[in-house]
């Protein structure tokens, strides 16, 4: 880590100890995880603590963590580890029985110049609940409901929790890793009716192989015709006159 970084996680070990996990993340930035319980508190100290002052939430993201570091893409030539090679064991990025979902915040001191990420597990797996901190970064109203939305999480004493970005009547939740790719229902206008009708989707499955350049005689050497003979250094050309 560089020196700003160093003496921000310093700083973090000395205000919070072991209510905060820090660790380095990816790209020399600077990544921290705090319980479910200590979010509030802990998120009112890192705005308000004057050797943290964090002032801005940049972004806020949910991430659904189904399947991570188990599932592998199957080709030709496939490693034996699969996704597992982006899964660092050190940064708590393992699964660990019940959690699935998790909150990831990005956040920015205007005054002191550093950053920090911040990851938050959520509580339960059919109805992924957090903490809103709507009440103390004003700006993650909208994305905590982008969140809810594409993910389902809910965010506890949100104002205005509802959709955002999908349709209201939209079922499901899109960004997660078990939702179908080509969705639940479709949206068309019916003439007969005169209104918007959503209907079960009729696309049909497909499957998605790259073509592949198969070694047939096609391409063997001995069929392709031979390179043009090269004229050699000097010699004239011919229809030119001098």
């Amino acid at each position: 880590m560089s020196q700003a970084n160093d003496r921000l996680s310093a700083a973090l070990q000395a205000v919070f100890g072991e209510r905060l996990v820090v660790h380095a993340g990816a790209g020399g930035s600077l990544s921290a995880e705090v319980a479910t319980d200590e979010l509030l508190k802990v998120a009112l100290e890192l705005r308000e603590h004057p050797e943290l002052r964090f002032e801005q939430l940049i972004d806020l993201a949910g991430v659904d963590y189904l399947d991570f570091g188990r599932s592998e893409w199957q080709a030709e030539k496939a490693t034996g580890s699969g996704f597992s090679r982006g899964v660092n064991s050190a940064a708590g990025h393992t699964l660990r029985g019940e959690r699935r979902y998790a909150v990831v915040y990005q956040l920015l001191s205007v005054t002191l110049n550093h950053r920090l990420q911040l990851r938050c597990w959520c509580d339960g797996l059919d109805e992924p609940t957090v903490e809103s901190l709507t009440g103390i970064w004003a700006g993650a109203n909208w994305f905590e409901r982008e969140a809810f939305d594409l993910f389902g999480i809910l965010f506890r004493s949100h104002p205005d929790l509802r959709r955002l970005l999908t349709d209201y009547g939209f079922i499901g939740h899109p960004f997660r890793k078990d939702f179908p790719l080509i969705g639940n229902v479709e949206v068309r206008y019916d003439n007969v009716l005169k209104r918007v009708v959503y209907e079960p989707v009729t696309i049909e499955a497909r499957t998605l192989v790259p073509r592949v350049i198969r070694h047939d005689n096609r391409y063997e050497a001995a069929l392709k015709p031979p390179p043009p003979a090269e004229a050699p250094v000097g010699a004239p050309m011919e229809g030119k006159r001098g």
